[in-house]
Formats: structure tokens, C-alpha cells, sequence
């Protein structure tokens, strides 16, 4: 029994549909075409629909916008919408009927396939934020808050994905590389592995105030990344660099 998961291509031009289900195929994805909205509705609103919808806007008949306004009605699969319209007004539009992402053409096939994982892996159920053995430390995912001893610690929202990454993985050293990739699932054309560095140093600014004992929650370790440590734990490091993520 297939279990990949299955993502649904609604495209109208047959050569770009085309290389995007190669790409996607190959990528290990269960991926189909469908040409025109009329279509892609009937999908869409089956009784087996898509895992993720790649939506092109600009559909005879029926148009993109049309058909992620009626699934939204009836569901919330993830739908990232292709346009060659880039304007932000479209952008705006397509974001606030219920887009999770929005990819301009001309693209990169590639690009289509990291959007893909990056929407599903933030669909997945979240992991719990705050194991039990982070002890005072409370993270709460559905208000994006964090306390400590029940003093809030006030985030951005960067630092607090940052936070909630490094506590999942907390039996793992993550390098830079892999903190922007677990951790950011917007357009990162503005994060890069230095503002790694400048968000975990404001993070540990504000969690250290906040502790009455001025415990690091965040250690460095050298040439490698960052891990989560707890009060308690001995300072050596955990996990050798072969067995990062």
C-alpha cells in the first residue's frame, strides 16, 4: 500500500506540469496532473483528496483563486498557489483565502519540491514542545509563549520556532544549517546562517535574565551548532558530531 504522500498538480501548461511531477516523483512523492479547475475541484472535494495541492491561478474555467476558496470551505489541505501574476496585491489575496504558500514563476522545480516538504513537515502533528525535562521551562504552541519558573519570557516569533526546535531535538547538536531548515518554514531569502547566530544570542540573552539562577538553557559547541541544555546536565556534549541530524 502507497503510504507517500500525494500531492496534486493543477496546471494548465503540460511542459511545466510535466517537469514538476518528474521532480516531485523522484523526490518519492505519489503526485497526479489535473489541467483546469473544474477538475481539481472534483479532487479536491472527493472523498480521497490530495495531501498538498500545487495550484496554478491563472485555470480555464475556473479559476485558482475560485478553487482554493470553495477546499477551504470544506477542508484545510495544504495548497501552495503558482502564478505568474506577482504583484502583492495578488499575493495578499491569495494568502488571506487560505494559500499556505505562494511560488512566482519562473521557478525552479526544486524550489517547488523544498516548498512542498517544508508546508507538509509544518502540517505534521508538532512533537510536545515542552518535555517534561525541561523543568520550568513551558512552551505553549497554540499562543506561541514561553514561561519560565511562570515569569513569560517575551520571543519574536523566529526565536521562539528557534526554541521549539532545539527542545524536539534536544538529544542532538543542530547545526546552523539544520536549525534554519527545522525551524523557519516562511521564505527565508532573509535568514542565513549568521542571523542563526544572531537569534540564539538574543534568545540566550532573554532566557538567562529570566532564570533565577542564570543558567545557559542554550549550549554552543564549537564547530558543530547548538544544543538544548537543561539545568542538570554535566556540560559535555551529548552526541558526537557524526551523529547529527
Amino acid at each position: 500500500m502507497n503510504t507517500n504522500p500525494k500531492i496534486l498538480i493543477v496546471e494548465d501548461e503540460l511542459d511545466i506540469a510535466n517537469v514538476v511531477l518528474d521532480y516531485l516523483r523522484h523526490s518519492g512523492f505519489d503526485a497526479e496532473h489535473v489541467a483546469d479547475g473544474k477538475a481539481a475541484l472534483e479532487k479536491l472535494l472527493g472523498p480521497s483528496p490530495p495531501d498538498l495541492t500545487i495550484l496554478d491561478v491563472m485555470l480555464p474555467g475556473v479559476d485558482g483563486l475560485e478553487v482554493l476558496r470553495q477546499a477551504r470551505r470544506v477542508g484545510d489541505a495544504p495548497i501552495i498557489l503558482l502564478t505568474a501574476r506577482v504583484e502583492e496585491v495578488d499575493r495578499l489575496i491569495g494568502l488571506e483565502l487560505g494559500a499556505d504558500d505562494y511560488i512566482c514563476k519562473p521557478f525552479s522545480p526544486r524550489e517547488v519540491v523544498a516548498r512542498v516538504k517544508t508546508v507538509l513537515r509544518r502540517r505534521k502533528p508538532a512533537a510536545h514542545s515542552a518535555p517534561s525535562d525541561t523543568g520550568a521551562l513551558q512552551l505553549d504552541d497554540n499562543l506561541s509563549q514561553v514561561s519560565l519558573y511562570g515569569k513569560p519570557v517575551p520571543l519574536t516569533q523566529r526565536e521562539y520556532r528557534l526554541l521549539q526546535t532545539l527542545i524536539q531535538h534536544r538529544d542532538r547538536i543542530l547545526s546552523r544549517g539544520q536549525i534554519l531548515e527545522l525551524s523557519y518554514d516562511e521564505d527565508t531569502q532573509d535568514l542565513n546562517e549568521r542571523s542563526v547566530d544572531s537569534h540564539i544570542k538574543n534568545l540566550r540573552k532573554k532566557l538567562r535574565t529570566a532564570d533565577r539562577g542564570g543558567h545557559d538553557w542554550i549550549r554552543s559547541v564549537y564547530g558543530v551548532g547548538f544544543a538544548f541544555e537543561p539545568p542538570g546536565q554535566d556540560g559535555q556534549a551529548r552526541v558526537a558530531s557524526h551523529e547529527l541530524l
